[in-house]
């Protein structure tokens, strides 16, 4: 049901259940718009044709093209949270792996062979100073003096290897004394080795001090924030990927496997480029900002004592971190939130030696590494 007002000759207006449609213009090229498509008619006689502008079921091109950008849009989403995912698959890997780095055993150090003197060289110096003077036609001198040459060569050539065998041998003198003292245990050398092997590493590490055959290690460590991610890759029941907020007691988790990768990495390191050393005693310290005078504010997390022979036979790729330093420790402090396993400081004044040890580390160097 409907009906038809003519409001002016080309002009109409037909209401009908689907609303209000007005056309405007004569019967040879119509304008028809509002309710529907928007469209133009032209005819003549009986015949006439219609076009839709676009809109309503008749705008299928553009339907189609917002299906396909929003087809994008939604690959461009997933494409992005496929790359968050695997970004942070890689980070809690990373956690998980700290502790396996192998680490070369040191070795007595052995000077490099010298270069041979440059024979060629020494003989065209030796030989430009023989023939000075002599005319190039005569051959009589020169020959004798590029058997003169020739004999200074021999003489300049064995002087010089004579020397610099003479400088190897002191460097090898020098190496061994080095060596034996590394092997002795002599706190100077112990130190000045662990403090080159410490400098790339990725947690600032020192050592502090050198008694009998124990050494003392401090490695500061950063806080949760900025090494165990919130989120955790995982699918859900229909396959589909999700980044569900990690559970604070996962977290803590996470945070305890990387604080005891970095104990277990930095020991094995000072192990093996310190032969004579059978125990590591290790302050773990967790970088807290600055004071009210703008000195570096810092807390103790784990305080562990590790022997060299306790880690022989470990699982390294199998076992973890937090376990490996659980089982094969002699000594042990830890605070732990009871609910959720964060790590707490731990309270030093009742701990004097430790107190001590985290005393002698120059903080404001230590921090300054990181």
């Amino acid at each position: 049901m409907g009906f038809s007002i003519k409001l002016a000759p080309g002009v109409r207006i037909r209401a009908s259940s689907r609303g209000i449609r007005t056309s405007v213009g004569p019967r040879a090229a119509r304008v028809h718009f509002g309710a529907g498509s928007t469209g133009i008619s032209s005819g003549v006689g009986p015949v006439g044709f219609y076009t839709s502008l676009g809109g309503g079921r008749r705008g299928a091109p553009a339907a189609n093209y917002q299906r396909e950008m929003a087809a994008q849009q939604r690959q461009a989403t997933q494409s992005q949270r496929t790359e968050e995912a695997r970004s942070l698959a890689q980070a809690f890997l990373r956690i998980l792996d700290l502790h396996r780095v192998e680490f070369p055993a040191a070795s007595r150090p052995i000077a490099p062979e010298p270069s041979p003197p440059d024979r060629t060289v020494i003989y065209k110096h030796y030989e430009r100073h023989a023939l000075a003077g002599i005319g190039i036609f005569d051959r009589t001198k020169r020959t004798q003096a590029k058997q003169r040459a020739t004999e200074w060569t021999e003489a300049e050539v064995q002087r010089q290897w004579t020397s610099l065998r003479e400088q190897q041998a002191g460097w090898q003198r020098y190496f061994d004394g080095r060596w034996q003292q590394l092997c002795s245990n002599e706190p100077d050398v112990v130190l000045e080795t662990l403090e080159e092997a410490f400098e790339d590493n990725e947690a600032a590490s020192a050592a502090v001090g050198v008694t009998g055959d124990e050494v003392s290690l401090v490695v500061l460590v950063p806080a949760v924030d900025q090494v165990v991610p919130e989120r955790m890759p995982t699918t859900t029941q229909a396959g589909n990927l999700s980044l569900p907020k990690l559970a604070q007691r996962d977290r803590a988790d996470y945070y305890k496997a990387f604080v005891c990768g970095q104990v277990l990495v930095t020991v094995r390191e000072a192990f093996a480029v310190a032969p004579g050393i059978a125990a590591a005693r290790m302050a773990v310290l967790r970088q807290d900002g600055l004071d009210s005078y703008g000195r570096p504010r810092v807390s103790c997390l784990m305080a562990t004592r590790l022997e060299r022979g306790a880690l022989t036979g470990v699982r390294w790729l199998e076992a973890d971190a937090a376990d490996i330093v659980n089982d094969a420790n002699s000594e042990l402090l830890l605070n732990q939130r009871p609910r959720t396993g964060e790590l707490l400081p731990l309270k030093l004044e009742t701990e004097p030696a430790l107190a001590e040890l985290i005393n002698a580390v120059d903080l404001a160097e230590l921090t300054a590494a990181t």
